[in-house]
Parts: structure tokens; C-alpha cells; sequence
């Protein structure tokens, strides 16, 4: 089959599910890679079923899951175009004085090990197909946020994108940041005002991916449009 595969992290909900629904609707196949298995099952089924769209259950923070993903993904499709390494979770309240620093050392481990990995598993496949590697940076990686470990976490994601465009420049790979402000997900408990959709979120994906090959879209910051006084 001809129709380019996608294969996003953190795909069971949120910005994930609405980038998988938005890159099937245009054509793409789906690997959807996350923790939660029924999730992942229920939306490749919504997706057109295995033809169209792989459940693969993985750990970001697992070097081996990763390379499984990719492996599996690459076996069942048979190529690899646009990796979204969108997996990510928040932290706790408190600042840095009070914060649980446990929170801390999972939300380090997903927000930045985990997009290194997906990086380095990823990209032997993109260089291949001279492919696209999407990361979910935020707002909160462009700004000083007092107290805020999650945001350190995002400035390294933009320090990652940076950094990986310089390493493969010459290769035919591109990279693009995309960065979010509020977006209404799971990562609140009650919903956020004056938030921005997943959806929102994932027609910047789609307009990323789908420039010609000559077009580099670097990165792309999206916010909710401020409330009117």
C-alpha cells in the first residue's frame, strides 16, 4: 500500500486521539502506541480495524518498548513516514519547594527521556523514508512559569527539537515543534476556561505533515484566543 503511516505516542486520549482520527480521515495509517490498551483497541476499530490503524501497548520510558513499537510498526505496515512523539503527562502543584518530587522523576522520565527514546528508536526509519519527527512541546517551553518542573520538561522538548533539526539537516528529515497553550485534556481534573481542543491541536499536526517535501515547517505555536473583555 502507498498511503503513508503515521505513528504517534500517547495516542489513547487527548491530542493523540484527535491527531490519529485527523491523520486517518486523511488518508495516513495509524500506529497508536500508549499505556492503556483498551483505549488504544476501542479507537483502532473507530479507525478501520488493523488494515488501517495498530494498537501497540508501550512505555515511553522503556528503551525496549520503544524499539518494539517501531519494529512492529514497520512489520505490519511495512514503512514508516511521521513519528509524533506526543506522549507527556503533567506534574503536581507546589513549586519547586513543596512539589512531590516522586511526580517529579515520572514526569521527567516521560516529558524527556521518553521523547529521546522515541527519537533514537524512530529515527533509523524516518532517515529511511526521509520521514517527519512531530514533538509535542508547550507554550509553557517558551516561558518562565514560577515553580513549574512541567515547564522545564517542555523547554527541554524544545531544546530536543532544536537539536535533532541540526543532526539531521541533509538528511531529508524534518522536524517540526509544535507548541500548545492550554488545551482542554486529561491533564485536568475539571475543564479549563478559555482552553483550546485536541482537535485544534491536531489540524496543526496536519498542516505540518502535509507541506511538500521543499517545505520545513519549524514549529508552531498555538494559542487560545484571549477572552473578550
Amino acid at each position: 500500500m502507498s498511503d503513508k503511516v503515521i505513528l504517534i505516542t500517547g495516542a489513547s486520549s487527548g491530542i493523540g486521539a484527535a491527531t490519529a482520527r485527523a491523520a486517518s480521515k486523511a488518508g495516513y495509517r495509524v500506529a497508536l502506541a500508549a499505556r492503556s490498551e483498551d483505549k488504544l483497541k476501542s479507537l483502532q476499530q473507530e479507525l478501520g480495524g488493523e488494515t488501517r490503524a495498530l494498537a501497540l501497548t508501550c512505555d515511553v520510558q522503556d528503551m525496549a518498548a520503544q524499539k518494539d513499537m517501531v519494529a512492529k510498526t514497520l512489520e505490519h505496515f511495512g514503512q514508516l513516514d511521521v513519528v509524533f512523539a506526543n506522549a507527556g503527562r503533567g506534574g503536581s502543584s507546589g513549586g519547586f519547594s513543596k512539589a512531590d518530587h516522586e511526580s517529579w522523576r515520572d514526569m521527567i522520565l516521560t516529558n524527556v527521556y521518553g521523547v529521546g527514546l522515541t527519537v533514537q528508536a524512530a529515527l533509523p526509519a524516518l532517515k529511511k523514508s526521509k520521514g517527519h519527527m512531530v514533538l509535542t512541546g508547550s507554550v509553557a517551553g517558551r516561558l518562565t512559569i514560577p515553580g513549574s518542573m512541567y515547564s522545564a520538561t517542555k523547554w527541554a522538548v524544545s531544546a530536543i527539537g532544536y537539536g535533532l533539526k541540526e543532526e539531521v539537516r541533509g538528511t531529508g528529515v524534518r522536524v517540526t515543534l509544535i507548541e500548545p497553550g492550554m488545551v482542554d485534556t486529561a491533564f485536568f481534573d475539571e475543564k479549563p476556561e478559555n482552553a483550546l481542543e485536541p482537535n485544534d491541536i491536531a489540524e496543526a499536526v496536519m498542516y505540518a505533515i502535509s507541506q511538500p517535501p521543499h517545505v520545513d515547517v519549524n514549529e508552531i505555536m498555538v494559542r487560545p484566543t484571549p477572552k473578550i473583555e
